[in-house]
């Protein structure tokens, strides 16, 4: 099964943009995720109708973030996708006749509704700045290993 990468690369952009001086063409964007900028305006799409972005037409133009990254958490950007499935697994519906499958999906199904909720409430609790800041760190670390090396 194929992995949904919408929500970790839009994530990706989201901090590309904001250290960006200007707009970012969906053709830059799309080269910066190996992608064709129709996908990149169809995805962007959905992050402009909740305001996060906006985009300018014309020579010069291009996508701008239109909300500061602290104002902006996870939740927001996985809502603004349309809310990708979460998780891989799910429950089986072959047979739900089936005492067996009734009982197994029972408690799969608590399980998952459980794990969606906590990941959910995580996902609202994470900024993007805290995102951009971890990058920070990183970089600082990096810099600092590769003087020091």
């Amino acid at each position: 099964m194929r992995t949904d990468s919408r929500l970790s690369r839009m994530l990706h952009v989201l901090i590309h943009m904001a250290r960006h001086d200007g707009p970012v063409t969906s053709e830059v964007i799309a080269r910066m995720l190996n992608t064709n900028p129709v996908v990149v305006r169809r995805t962007m799409a959905g992050l402009r109708d909740r305001g996060f972005v906006a985009s300018e037409k014309g020579h010069g133009g291009g996508w701008v973030l239109t909300r500061p990254l602290e104002s902006i958490t996870l939740r927001d950007i996985y809502d603004a996708l349309g809310k990708p499935t979460l998780f891989a697994i799910g429950i089986a519906d072959d047979a739900p006749e089936c005492l067996v499958e009734q009982a197994v999906n029972a408690a799969l199904g608590d399980a998952l509704a459980e794990a969606e909720q906590r990941l959910l409430a995580r996902f609202g609790k994470v900024t993007i700045a805290s995102l951009a800041a971890d990058f920070d760190r990183r970089e600082r670390e990096r810099s600092a290993a590769t003087a020091a090396g």
